[in-house]
């Protein structure tokens, strides 16, 4: 099976949509979020990721439009994510590899 589209020699859609979701953290933090807004720290928490990795990951999300950020100037001062539209459309993608690995892993 060839990887790319002869045409225009470009990736094939499924590699370039891995390329942008397909790391370790990346798919945890959105995965996560299905759950609804969370702050930094709850997601460290639940995804056992450090501070660096996550906040490269939060920053990479929002600038390709799956994660939105809020802030809450109240004391104490938070910063809330969520999955933006783009990032629940891959809530029915979650469901079917959840489905797959139950039944095959």
């Amino acid at each position: 099976m060839s990887t790319r589209n002869e045409a225009d020699d470009t990736p094939c859609s499924v590699i370039e949509s891995l390329e942008q979701i397909g790391s370790q953290w990346r798919l945890a933090v959105l995965y996560d979020l299905q759950d609804g807004e969370k702050r930094f720290n709850e997601l460290k928490r639940s995804t056992d990721a450090n501070s660096r990795t996550l906040s490269r990951v939060l920053d990479d999300l929002q600038e390709t439009g799956y994660v939105a950020r809020r802030f809450e100037e109240d004391k104490p001062i938070a910063t809330y994510y969520s999955l933006t539209q783009k990032g629940e459309s891959l809530c029915p993608v979650f469901d079917e590899i959840k489905q797959w690995s139950e039944e095959w892993l």
